[in-house]
């Protein structure tokens, strides 16, 4: 994108990972193939090149990990919670010493920028698993009673937007509390966690106690529906939350599900602007806007609208996008060329509804699955643009006048997952964020996470938290 500066290129060697070109399932421990032979390519979404050809789970192949990690949980369960810590502290230092070896993988599969990867996806995977490994001889000083017991077999399902921090999240609680793991990872991105199998050999960690399962939708029905999983844990779309909802039901399996989001990110007029525009380009920015707790609805109030947009298109017109290996790339790939064709989609009806849509000058790459950082303004409540997850770069602005329209607004939603909020009044923060109806709401900054602190979500945003000292709870049988 257009500059004042010329950045030279300052790509990151490729050179420090080293991908097979195939990879098995890993079941008990072991690296196998696939009872039925079948195979899938996992490719680059900024070339569209092939990174490698990875077994694809069938049911047979569920039922052998799920049977795997049923009979490792017998001892793993048993275990004092301070050796199962010693694991835990041992795979948070392996990870913490491969990072910039994983921050590269993760940027290949994913189309990530390696600067988003190496700077926060990699050091929040290492802080949950030193986070969860300290509560791992403490859980009967959690708040859920004395001796709480692990539930058994966790299936976990978890998405491309962040495949080794949701790995993380989901992993990390299930180990601390004693349960072993059967995880499908998206079929887009699975690499990391193969690649995370292996960190687990490394760390000595029992056979059985992971188990990762790559496949397609088929995989994750199988291991949601096995009869021997007994806490199921989803991350992706309110469609597949919604299905699986289903599939549970009068059942005894535990569930936790967080699916999407259409954050409102709300800008009150004695805001700082340069620092709301910064979270604002955080907010909807970061991962592409594939996030699902993305501030992709811009609420600003109206005596600053014109204001704030003026300096947010400036901002915009200072972001480059690339290589997402190259340490100065802001916007990289989005993830497939289905997410692709969806965005354009989404985009599309926006300006079929009369939404007036904004790009800054922006070259594409020739290969590979790109949309550039674009906003949207007359946007009213009812335009599709306003009410879907887009899951992309793509902002809709929208208008009020009071603080009660403000929240009104954010609330009209079938969503509840996150809000920001940009005031200098602390009184008006509070004020707020006490009639919002969303899990998480950051104040004058966006989408900081930490280890510590729970998320989740209200409505079609899924239920159940991860995260701090409330994600134990959904692994314990309180």
């Amino acid at each position: 994108m257009a500059s004042a500066f010329e950045y030279a290129p300052a790509p990151e060697s490729r050179s420090v990972v080293d991908i097979a070109p195939s990879y098995g399932l890993f079941i008990d421990g072991e690296f196998v193939e696939a009872a039925d032979g079948k195979v899938f390519k996992t490719v680059s979404p900024a070339t569209e090149e092939v990174l490698s050809e990875i077994a694809q789970a069938g049911e047979a192949d569920v039922d052998r990990a799920v049977r795997a990690a049923r009979k490792a949980f017998e001892k793993w369960s048993a275990l004092p919670g301070a050796e199962r810590a010693k694991y835990l502290f041992r795979i948070a230092r392996i990870i913490q010493e491969r990072s910039r070896e994983l921050a590269v993988l993760e940027t290949l599969d994913n189309g990530k920028p390696i600067k988003e990867t190496r700077d926060a996806d990699l050091p929040l995977v290492a802080a949950h698993f030193f986070y969860y490994a300290g509560w791992a001889d403490k859980l009967d000083h959690a708040g859920f009673g004395a001796n709480p017991r692990p539930l058994g077999v966790a299936g976990q399902v978890i998405p491309w937007n962040f495949p080794l921090l949701m790995l993380a999240w989901k992993i990390a609680p299930a180990l601390a509390t004693g349960n072993t793991v059967v995880l499908k990872p998206a079929e887009t991105t699975p690499l990391s966690a193969l690649f995370f199998a292996d960190i687990c050999r490394q760390a000595g960690l029992p056979k059985g106690v992971v188990n990762i399962l790559p496949g397609y939708g088929d995989t994750g029905a199988a291991l949601v529906e096995h009869p021997d999983v007994n806490k199921v844990a989803f991350t992706g779309s309110t469609a597949v939350g919604k299905a699986i909802a289903r599939q549970v039901a009068g059942t005894d399996k535990k569930v936790t599900l967080e699916l999407g989001g259409k954050g409102a990110n709300i800008v009150f007029d004695d805001a700082p602007i340069d620092q709301a525009v910064e979270g604002i380009v955080t907010g909807i920015f970061f991962n592409q806007g594939q996030v699902c707790c993305a501030g992709s609805r811009l609420l600003v109030q109206e005596s600053i609208q014109d204001e704030l947009l003026d300096s947010l298109k400036r901002r915009l017109s200072t972001l480059r996008l690339g290589d997402p290996l190259d340490k100065n790339t802001d916007i990289g790939a989005i993830n497939s060329a289905e997410q692709l064709s969806r965005i354009t989609s989404l985009v599309e009806a926006g300006e079929a509804e009369g939404a007036e849509r904004w790009s800054p000058a922006c070259e594409l790459p020739s290969s590979g699955y790109w949309f550039a950082p674009t906003l949207f303004t007359n946007v009213t409540q009812a335009h599709t643009i306003a009410r879907h997850e887009i899951f992309g770069p793509v902002l809709s602005v929208l208008s009020f006048r009071t603080p009660d329209e403000a929240v009104a607004k954010a609330n009209n939603s079938q969503y509840g997952l996150s809000a920001g909020i940009w005031t200098e009044k602390g009184s008006r923060i509070l004020a707020v964020a006490g009639k919002l109806r969303a899990g998480v709401i950051w104040s004058n900054t966006f989408n900081k996470f930490d280890p510590t602190s729970p998320f989740g979500g209200y409505k079609e945003s899924g239920f159940g938290r991860e995260g701090g000292r409330h994600g134990l709870e959904a692994y314990l049988d309180v």
